[in-house]
This record gives C-alpha cells, structure tokens and sequence, in this order.
C-alpha cells in the first residue's frame, strides 16, 4: 500500500499499532506476524474461537475425551529429561479443592518459565486420563490480580490467533484498551443505515463499531455470528463495488463488435444437426444473440450440467461470429479436451463450408494446413481451437470476434485477460459443465452475466450411483464383465499415474496388467497425462471406435470425453476426488440411451469422507452437488491453486453468505448510481 504525503495526516485507525501504549518494537514485529500493522488491523483482528468463561467445571468432573474449561492453583511443577536430555516433558499440577490436574507439555522445557507454585491457570483441553487427571498440551493462561481481570474472567473471553512470543492475555488487553479509546472513530463506510444494535439476527444488523464490540466483547454467544455477519457485508459491498467499477469502466472505453449474425450459417447448422435444441438452450441462444449485438462486448458465464448441450450452444455462438465476418477462437484446458472440439466441430462446420484451425503444444492442423499454420490470417473467418498454446506471444488472431473458453475453473482469471488481449475487445463466452456455487458466481465471476441450461436433452438413460468398499471389488468386476458382454464399454478411473500412495491409493500404470487378466478377453486402453499425445489419441481413438471396451485413465478424461455407448464408470479411492470432480468424471456416462452407472469404491474411514460421497449416491444435480462441495470443503479448496482474484475475507463465509452478497451488490450498484 502507498503510503500517504507527509503533508497528510493519517487518519486514526490507519496509525501503525506501534504508536500504541505499551506496543514497543518487538511487540510490533510479533503482531505483524499475525497480520496486525495498523490499528484498524487490531480492532478486526478476528478470535479464532471464544471460551464461556462465566462456567468453569470442577476438575473433580473433568470427562475423558471431552473438551472442558476448568481452573486451578499450581501445587506444584517441572521438567523431566529423557535420554540424555534429547527428550523432555514439562507437568504442571493444579488444584481447585475437588481434585488435581495434571497439564503435560512434550519436548518444551521453556514453559517452565511461563509458571510458579501459588499462581492461577486457567485451562481448556480434552483430558487423556482420570488416573491421574492428564491433559496433553492444553491451552492456558495465567489469572493475575488488577482492574483488567474482567476482560479475561466471568465472560465470553475471545481466544486469538498468536505466534511465537505473543501472549494471549497481553493481545486482549491491548484489544481491550484500544477498543476503549477509539470505538468512537469506527465510522460506517457508506452512507447508510444499517439498523440498531439491539437488532435480532433475522432483522437488520449492528452499526459498524457496535458489531467490532460484539465481535471481541460479546454478551452473548448469539452476537458473535451478528457481529460477524455485519463486517462480512461491509467486505462483500466493497468487493461488489470494486467489480461494478470494473464493469463499468469497461463498458464505458469499449466498443463492441457487431456479431449478431444474419442466421445464413446458422439455419443449415440447426437444420443438418439431427434433433431439436432444447427450450433452455434456445432461450440462452436468445440471450447471447442480444448480448452479441449490443453496444458493449458480451461477457458471459454459461453454466450447464455435464451433458445439457453447452457444446451446441458454443456453436451457435461461434456462427453469428463467423457469420459476422469475425474470426472465433475456443480454448480447452487439455488436449483430449481441444482435440475432441475440433472432431466435433469438423463433423458440424464442413458441409458449411467454414475453416477450422487447431492450435496445442504438439499439433497443428486445420481444414486448410498452410491457413492453420497462418494463424487465421486470410480473409475469410475461421474457427480455432486450442489449448494454452494458443497464450503464445507470438500467436496472434486478426479480426477476433468472440472467444469461447471451455472449462472455465481450469483456467486462471489472468490466463483469461491473456488471450482477451489478442483482440480488440472481442465477445467473450466462458463456459464451465462445473456448476458454481451461487455465492461464488457472484464474487468470482461477478463480472460476468450468468445463462443456465437448466436442463437435459431428451432420451438420456438414468444415472444410478453406488458406493462400495474395497471388499466388494470381485462382485463388482463381475457386474462390469457382465455389462461388457452386452455390447456396453466402461471407465476405470485411478487417482495416481505411477507409484501408488500411502492407504492403499492405485496408480494407472501399476493396475494396467492386473486389470487386463481380470477383465480379458475384454481389451483394455490406457490413459493419463503422462502419455505422449499420438499415444493419448490412440488409445482414445480405439474406445471410442469400442475396439477397445475398458479405459483406464486418471481424472484427465473428466471433461469433454463422449463415449454415448460407455455406461460403466468404476472410480476407486474415490474419497480422493473432490465432489465436483466425481460429478464431472461421472458425467462421462449417461450420454446414451441405455441406463448407467457409477460405482464409488472407498476404504475411507472417517465420517466426512462418507457423507461426501453420499451427496453422489443421493443426487445427480450438478447445482446441488456443488453447493454441499462448498460447505464440505470451502472456496479455497475448492478452486485450488489456478483461480486467482477471489479476496481473503476476514469475515465473509461464502459457504452460507448468500443472501449477504446478494444485498451487497444491490448496495454498491446504489452506491455507484449516486
């Protein structure tokens, strides 16, 4: 952040926390550690949990495995050595007339400093024993005498995130004081009126400083989730004004490009494609035609299940472009994924007489070769399709009209502004068979309008998802050579290529024998990334021409891959996959006539991991799926590492904020109009 003219006086809150009583430079250094730099950072910085301290529980009934708060007075203490003093273990032993406790500490000799005999501690942890009474590496603080003891004692006392050196005792009274002298200068960030602090948290929420009170002084458990729900609208209302400035500074510097099309490629298209398109799909192609041919570039977000047609729809798009005399580019995450784009679109585009290009790391090919070589370079538009190749400096596409991005969330946000910047403000289309959560559709892709098909083409087989544990498998293998026996073909999905990790986890390359003798004389393909792409495309080639009947592969074919006769889908540690993931591997089947299904093999033990997987077996709803991936994992798992431009929010919880964000971009498109 710039720091302001000397001639300008910082504001109160903005005032670095080493002007504070008591914060000297050390003191400073370990706040910054947490975060902490200015006192405004203080005031927000948000306890990662709170103790009831207004109940203690005797010692005397301390249960095993049963986390407790409890106090005491220190009898006694020390530090026992082992082994020639390589390992240590320190005990401190409370007493608060009922019974003892004894509070371990393994290879930290150092706490012995931080107690003495008559001193009293206050602890919470889970006790190991009653035998004696054992609690291992509780979390503790010393009660000492004076007028701060009420901020720490007979309340709910905040529990803070600290590092190395940063007392938890020390942090609550800084917190404290600080809150005491500048709660005044805590002043709400827009101009509005955000209700009473007496509101109930149906109704209207707190005032800014009434709710940082609350958030580190709460008087009940009811006003910390009040407290936090009103500081997360104030970061949603400035993340939403920040996207609607975008917006509109964008539509404000560019002019669109007319690509609405005339409808004399498009007729023929419909008319040769061999069934009708569904009503969602018309009414999205409504929408893009209009967007296509406003006054400012279209930028859209087209969600659809795996299976609902976005394909089609992407083509549509692609030919009131093309129609319009604009080239068309449309990038793929993956090779197979481009690949199987330029098949399909070959088999479509021909007869019209329309160019395709193909452009990844290792191919280049097209209806004309020395065209594709070209780039899109005459006069006549063309289609191209590509994968990150297509981000090359020096790949450059004339008269681009419209890019279409498949897959979105396999692509980062700057990737995206990339292959924008080829053109002159073309017409974007994102699309993504990944449903998106409706709290992050309208914070990470808030810039862009949303269209849903939100529905499937007619005479699909049902999809039946089961889950099972490894000591099934021989049934399991049974069913699968029965299903191939009647004409169908399956998938194997492994989550690792070579060496197989820890619990058991199979790798492709280490399975592709084994699999061949149980499965034979049905033959099996194999693919994973690892392949070389003439060697990816054979073996993709010979399951799609069912010369071969099984493919084992990893998650690399969870998108774009359309085998309608594959109706098997067999996916072992599954408790790997990510619920979105599954959902997408699993919408490789279905795409025919005939009744699938996809078989979850798991040895996971724990509770999480199953109740995952029974989100699968009890829906097929990409939308749903997606919502209870969100609360199981949270947005940053979630998008891993490739999305970039979603803030870290002290306070928001995109998992259960919608109808804050909602209110949110309401406010900001108020506060912009003003």
């Amino acid at each position: 952040m710039t720091a302001p003219p000397p001639n300008i006086k910082r504001p109160p809150l903005g005032r670095s926390v080493g002007t504070l009583w008591g914060v000297g430079a050390e003191r400073a250094a370990q706040l910054a550690r947490v975060g902490v730099i200015t006192i405004e950072d203080l005031l927000l910085h948000r306890p990662r949990r709170y103790e009831d301290r207004r109940h203690f529980r005797p010692i005397a009934e301390l249960v095993v495995d049963e986390t407790a708060l409890t106090r005491g007075k220190v009898v006694a203490l020390g530090v026992k050595w082992f082994k020639q003093h390589t390992r240590s273990i320190f005990e401190l032993i409370l007493d608060d007339g009922t019974a003892r406790l004894h509070c371990r500490w393994w290879n930290l000799p150092y706490m012995e400093k931080y107690f003495a005999v008559g001193d009293e501690v206050v602890v919470f942890g889970k006790p190991l024993l009653l035998k004696p009474r054992t609690i291992d590496h509780p979390e503790t603080e010393v009660v000492e005498g004076g007028e701060e003891n009420f901020v720490h004692l007979n309340r709910i006392t905040p529990i803070y995130p600290l590092t190395e050196g940063l007392p938890q005792r020390w942090l609550r009274g800084l917190i404290w004081r600080t809150l005491q002298r500048f709660e005044a200068e805590i002043v709400e960030p827009w101009p509005t009126n955000v209700g009473s602090a007496n509101s109930s948290p149906a109704g209207q929420l707190p005032t800014r400083a009434n709710a940082v009170h609350m958030l580190h002084f709460p008087e009940e458990l009811e006003d910390i989730e009040i407290a936090r729900r009103r500081l997360a609208l104030d970061e949603f209302i400035e993340l939403q004004r920040q996207i609607q400035i975008r917006r509109k500074n964008f539509e404000a510097k560019s002019q669109a490009l007319p690509c609405g099309g005339d409808n004399h490629l498009m007729k023929p298209f419909l008319a040769q494609l061999g069934f009708k398109l569904t009503a969602a799909q018309t009414e999205v192609l409504r929408q893009l035609r209009k967007d296509m041919s406003s006054a400012h570039p279209m930028r859209r977000l087209l969600q659809g299940d795996v299976g609902s047609g976005k394909t089609v729809v992407a083509g549509c798009c692609g030919l009131m472009a093309l129609e319009s005399g604009y080239n068309v580019v449309l990038m793929a995450p993956t090779e197979i994924l481009a690949e199987q784009h330029f098949r399909n679109f070959k088999k479509w585009f021909d007869e019209l007489g329309i160019d395709l290009g193909l452009q990844t790391g290792s191919r280049k090919m097209g209806a004309r070769e020395t065209r594709t070589e070209e780039g899109a370079s005459s006069s006549r538009p063309m289609l191209l399709i590509g994968t990150h190749a297509l981000f090359t400096a020096g790949f450059e596409v004339p008269k681009l009209g419209l890019v279409i991005i498949d897959e979105q969330h396999k692509f980062g946000v700057a990737q995206r502004e990339q292959l924008l910047r080829k053109g002159h403000y073309p017409h974007l289309l994102v699309m993504t068979a990944t449903p998106i959560p409706r709290t992050l559709g309208l914070t990470l892709y808030g810039e862009l309008n949303l269209s849903v098909i939100d529905e499937l083409p007619p005479g699909r087989g049902r999809i039946k998802t089961f889950v099972r544990t490894g000591e099934t498998l021989p049934k399991v293998w049974e069913f699968i050579r029965e299903k191939l026996g009647k004409g169908r073909q399956a998938y194997v999905v492994y989550p690792r290529v070579e060496e197989a990790g820890v619990n058991g986890m199979k790798a492709v390359t280490k399975e592709f024998g084994k699999l061949q003798k149980t499965l034979a004389p049905f033959r099996v393909a194999m693919v994973h990334g690892q392949m070389k792409s003439a060697d990816k495309e054979a073996a993709m080639a010979s399951f799609r021409a069912n010369s071969a009947q099984v493919l084992l592969a990893t998650s690399l074919i969870e998108v774009g891959v359309d085998v309608p006769n594959a109706t098997v889908m067999l996916i072992e540690n599954a408790e790997q996959f990510g619920l979105a993931q599954l959902h997408q591997l699993r919408g490789r089947i279905g795409r025919g006539g005939h009744d699938s299904y996809c078989i979850l093999v798991s040895a996971a033990k724990n509770k999480e991991a199953h109740e995952r997987l029974k989100v699968l077996e009890e829906t097929t709803d990409g939308f749903q799926i997606a919502e209870a991936d969100l609360k199981l994992r949270g947005p940053g798992e979630l998008l891993g590492q490739q999305q970039s431009g979603l803030p870290n929010f002290r306070f928001g919880d995109l998992r259960v904020d919608w109808d804050l964000i909602v209110r949110a971009r309401q406010r900001a498109a108020e506060l912009i109009g003003q």
